[in-house]
């Protein structure tokens, strides 16, 4: 059985790329055989995971979403271990347009996924919107994990992605489930930084994971050199933040 992981905020600028770029690289790193789905049309992760944009001649996932190829004929190994990814080019956003439009727009991600084999777990980096991209992400998901920025206007919208959650829930995939919260970008050092912390872990009782991911300059510098945080800087604050989340993940998962 492949797990399915979407890495979700409609927020941009919180950390979604980095985590799900980092996330995937630890959990291919622990032998599980992973997939990175880049599902946004900026095409970050794709980048950030090594792959040069330029030179993508068998399809991206605009491909897949209109069926012209199959997600297995588009996937491209990494430098790293057990790790692959399925990569996005701009052009993505005006495939959701045409998606509109056409038949089983809402499921195209999640038959796409179910007829690829091989993956102990597959991890979807959404798009920062509630857009028709990440609801199609949320149906081929079993799990949710929600990166939150401590910042003051963390909580605002997370009620609409959460009320998104539920309708799907209970429409179209009853499995879903919001595996944790990720506080991102934390600053020890200002009190800002804990009041939005302390107020998360009230918003989500349970569910906030138990490692916070710090501020880290070596983790912003990571994506620019196509490296994950591991990679990059090993002994860094950030990676063994991530370490520890994944390995936390991987825990409440049950892999």
């Amino acid at each position: 059985m492949t797990t399915v992981l979407a890495v979700t905020n409609q927020k941009g600028g919180v950390g979604k790329t980095t985590t799900a770029i980092n996330i995937a690289y630890y959990l291919a790193k622990s032998g599980r055989k992973t997939l990175l789905i880049d599902f946004d049309p900026q095409g970050n992760a794709t980048s950030g995971i090594g792959i040069q944009k330029s030179e993508l001649e068998h399809g991206t996932m605009s491909d897949v979403m209109l069926e012209t190829r199959q997600l297995s004929h588009i996937i491209l190994d990494t430098k790293y271990k057990n790790l692959q990814v399925a990569p996005t080019i701009s052009q993505l956003a005006n495939t959701e347009a045409e998606l509109g439009s056409l038949s089983r727009r809402f499921t195209r991600l999640k038959n796409a996924i179910s007829i690829t084999s091989g993956f102990d777990v597959v991890v979807i980096d959404c798009p920062p919107s509630l857009s028709l991209l990440t609801v199609n992400a949320l149906i081929a998901a079993r799990y949710v994990l929600l990166p939150v920025q401590t910042e003051f206007y963390a909580l605002e919208g997370l009620g609409q992605l959460l009320e998104t959650m539920k309708l799907i829930r209970k429409n179209m995939n009853p499995t879903l489930d919001l595996l944790g919260v990720l506080p991102t970008m934390v600053d020890s050092r200002t009190t800002l930084s804990q009041q939005v912390y302390d107020e998360i872990k009230k918003h989500f009782p349970g569910k906030v994971l138990n490692t916070a991911i710090p501020r880290n300059i070596r983790l912003a510098e990571a994506p620019s050199h196509g490296a994950p945080i591991g990679v990059y800087d090993r002994f860094s604050k950030g990676a063994r933040a991530y370490k520890a989340v994944t390995k936390e993940i991987i825990e409440r998962m049950g892999l």
